[in-house]
Parts: structure tokens; sequence; C-alpha cells
């Protein structure tokens, strides 16, 4: 490649990321992230200083490695770091001003005598019509067209608009319309959907193909910060507290529309001081730190043996003996766990059947334990079998040959010679598969989804790992709680750091062993 053409592909690049960073800054602008739209520029001037000069050679192998480990790591990290210091869960997604605007939206009652729009459901072009935002496309009975969306209504022109004999829009620029099945599985948005208008009423849908306006029956008072529900007689007073608008005269009725707020530690101090979430979450953890450390011990222990096994050079047929030993690996883990969970079937299964016993192995917590750490074993082992057995292949055979004559039979030569050298290459595969199994979300929850579960809560169960139990709390039950389950999942982070540092300063020393 001449040095003119590799300038030109250089710049050509550069420019591309250059344009490609200006429509995340435009985008982020427009939802109105300043702090990340500043980011984002700063992240455009460093490439430009580096790649749009001679100098700084090894930022430029380091920069794209950088980027990546701040998206894909550290982001994620100080994301959940931040989240787990709020409120942040069903009922509280928003903030305060938003949650008087639906409040309000939702309030609203058609207004008697009034005509009614007719009205096409549409998303933006190129969203996706099951979860991007839906836009009203409304005509008035005297034939003048709107879009209606959250922030209000907008004038459509004319060009380029379809509609029906009776007014209903079927194609506008800009926009898709829903087709009728499209429509009714946005049914529950539809519903909760209501388009402000400049006097302060709102618009709201009727079916699938009529819109009505009306007025709002709650109001808002920014001095007093008070909601007032003017339906009642007498009218209701809603304040603030905890992060929800409640009834002043009866603190137990409140809106489910609540907002988001910094509360600081006390998810942290909720999980250490809350006596039924401390005990669980303390049981949760020692099981966990238990399953880890019993899933990385026997799976090397039987993946070094078999991997020492079918190292002899006696033994004939290796490769295929290998192959067959790989098949478990080879397979989908989700699938796998699948089997297995049928396999533990107390009436049906195949291993109680076989053996003739009648184990509830997923119905009883000693059973769950052991079920799970069973499969874990079929499903690990092959991985350890390919890692010993390649690094019992680089260990030199002169090595074994010396130690056979200073007279070290075969147990000492595999506790002085062969392990030290094996855990040079495995040592830090066991610490990552440490950290993996501690957070194996996966097996946990299609084998046994945590369960079996004691008493009236349900929120712990027997098998539960601390990130099955953060997955709970976020996306299961009445009240999802985002907040506290990013608290759980830093806790999960530190907890396994700080196990892992001992164990990688213990690695640090095999080093020497060569």
């Amino acid at each position: 490649m001449t040095k003119p053409l590799a300038l030109a592909i250089k710049w050509v690049l550069i420019l591309v990321t250059m344009a490609g960073l200006l429509w995340i800054a435009t985008k982020l602008a427009q939802a109105g992230n300043i702090t990340f739209v500043i980011i984002t520029g700063l992240v455009g001037m460093g490439i430009l200083a580096v790649y749009a000069t001679r100098r700084a050679v090894p930022l430029k192998y380091l920069v794209p490695g950088l980027i990546f480990m701040a998206l894909f790591q550290l982001w994620p990290v100080l994301y959940t770091a931040a989240l787990s210091t709020t409120n942040y869960g069903d009922g509280h997604l928003y903030s305060k001003e938003a949650s008087v605007s639906d409040i309000i939206a939702q309030s609203v009652r058609e207004v008697p005598n009034t005509p009614r729009y007719k009205m096409s459901i549409a998303t933006k072009e190129g969203g996706d019509p099951a979860t991007a935002d839906i836009v009203l496309l409304l005509t008035k009975p005297d034939g003048s067209m709107y879009v209606g969306d959250k922030s209000g209504l907008t004038p459509l022109p004319a060009t380029g608009v379809e509609k029906t004999d009776l007014g209903k829009i079927t194609k506008a620029p800009g926009y898709a319309v829903l087709n009728a099945k499209q429509a009714n599985a946005r049914s529950k948005d539809l519903s909760a959907i209501a388009i402000p208008t400049s006097d302060g009423g709102g618009i709201k849908p009727v079916g699938l193909s009529e819109a009505f306006e009306g007025r709002a029956t709650v109001s808002y008072d920014a001095k007093t910060d008070r909601l007032t529900d003017n339906a009642t007689q007498p009218p209701t007073v809603y304040g603030p507290k905890d992060a929800r608008w409640v009834n002043v005269a009866d603190p137990t009725q409140s809106y489910p529309q609540g907002w988001k707020e910094s509360i600081g530690f006390a998810n942290y101090t909720r999980i250490f001081t809350d006596d039924t979430i401390r005990s669980g979450f303390l049981g949760i953890f020692v099981w966990n730190v238990v399953f880890a450390i019993v899933s990385v011990l026997s799976t090397f222990l039987l993946g070094m043996l078999i991997a020492l096994l079918f190292n002899d050079p006696r033994l004939k047929g290796k490769a295929i003996y290998r192959s067959l030993l790989i098949l478990p690996y080879a397979l989908p883990g989700f699938v796998t766990a699948l089997v297995w969970k049928g396999m533990f079937n107390q009436d049906y299964g195949i291993i109680n059947q076989t053996l003739h016993i009648g184990v509830d192995w997923l119905g009883s917590d000693a059973g769950a334990k052991a079920a799970i750490l069973i499969t874990n074993l079929w499903l690990g082992f092959p991985y350890m079998f390919i890692v010993c057995t390649g690094a019992l292949q680089s260990i030199p055979q002169d090595v074994r040959e010396a130690a056979t004559i200073d007279g070290a039979n075969a147990f000492r030569t595999l506790r002085s010679i062969i392990m030290p050298l094996l855990l040079v290459a495995v040592g830090p595969l066991l610490l990552a598969s440490f950290a993996f199994n501690f957070n194996n979300f996966g097996l946990i929850y299609l084998l046994t989804k945590g369960g079996p579960f004691n008493g009236a809560d349900t929120s712990i169960g027997s098998s539960d790992l601390l990130i099955t139990y953060a997955y709970r709390l976020a996306f299961s039950g009445s009240a999802p709680n985002y907040g506290f389950a990013a608290a759980v999942s830093v806790v999960i982070f530190l907890l396994v750091a700080l196990m892992s540092i001992p164990g990688f300063r213990r690695t640090k020393a095999l080093e020497e062993v060569n």
C-alpha cells in the first residue's frame, strides 16, 4: 500500500469517526444529556489529537481498547453504583415534574358536547412497532390534521398524507401507521397515553380509531406543592412524601406515579439492617461462596484427572475419547440445564427411575443444591479438561523423566512437579472460573429459579445466588426495585473483587516456578 493511499484511508476513517461522534452528540443533545455531549466532544478531540498527528504512537494502539473498556466495563459499573443510591424502581421511574404531568394527564375526562377526532396509531418511521413511542395521527371534524405525542399537538402538513373517506389517516411522511394487530398489542400503552392541549385539557384514545378531548380533574399548585383532585367532594389533596403523592387526610392512599430521587446509602443500609433481608442475604452469600468453590474444585479435579489419564502415551484412541468428552462443553448451556431439569424430576426423571429412588431433587433444599452442583460439574469439567490437556502437553517430558530417575513415585511427581507447572497456566483460569460461577445466573435460573422457597417470603430461595436474588428484586414481584437490586450488584462486585485479589497475588508467585 502506497503512502498517499494509506494517508487517505486514515483521514477517511478519522472523518467517518468524527461524523459518527457528531451524530451521537446531536442525539444526546436532543435528549438533554449535556454531560454526555461534553464527554463525546472530549473523546472526539482525543481521537483527533492521537490519530491526526505522528506523535503518541503507543496511544494509537491503546485508544480503541481504552474506549471499549470505558464503554463496556467502566461505564456499567459506574452507572450501577450511581443507580444504587436512588429509589429507582416501579412507580419511581421519572422526575417529580413528569409524575405531576402524568397524573394530570391520566385524570382527563371527556368534555360533554365536544367533537371526537378520527385517530390512527403510529410510530416514528424506522421505530420498532412493538416498543417505539406511540404517536397519534388525528383528524378534526373540520379536516385539519395533527400529530399528538407526550409533548402536545403539532400540525401535520397535508403533503404526502393519505386518508380514508371518513378522515382516518392511513399514511403520513415520517410515520409508520400500525395495523390492527400491532395496535392491539400496544393496548396497555394506549390506555396510558394522554396528549396535552394548550388550554390545559388533553386528548385520549377511544378504541383504535377515535379520540376525545377532555379536561383534567387534577390540578397542581407549585407554591404549596400540592395536587388537588377536584373529581371528589370535597376535593382530595395530595402532598409529597417518600417520593410519592400521598393523600394528606389518609396517608394509606397515594398515586402510583412517584418519582426518582437520591436516597444516599439507604439501599446498602437496608441490606445489612433489615432482619429478613440480612438473614436471607447472609445465607445466600454463604451458599454462593460454597457453590463457586465446589464448582471450581470439582470441575478442575475431574478435568485434570481425565486429562492425566488421556495424556498417557500408552492409551489408544485418545482423539475419539477427547472428542466425546468435549460434547457437554459444545452443547448450549441452557439446553443442557433444561435437560438435566427433566432428568431430576421426582416422578418421571431418568435419575430416580434408573436408581429406583424417590429423591425430591428440585423440591428440597439439599436436593436442589446437589442437583445444581451435579449439573455444573457436567457442564464445567470439559472446559477444565481442555485447559489441563493443553497445559500438560506443554510440560517437557524430560522433567518427568528426571523425577523418575530421582526416585519419585507417580504421586510425588504429580504433587511436586506436574501440579506446580500446571497451575502456572491454569491458576488465573481458576480465578476466572470462580468469578463466573459466583455470578452463574443462567444455571440457577433455568434449573431451579432459585427455589425451593420456604415460608411466605418468596423473594429469597434456598438455591439463590446473589445475582438471581438481585434479578428477582429488579424484575420480579409486584414492585420491582432497580435501585436496591443495583446496590446488591455493587456488593457482589466488591465481594468478588476482594476474594479475587488474594488469589491473583498467589498466582503471581507461580510465575517463579518456571
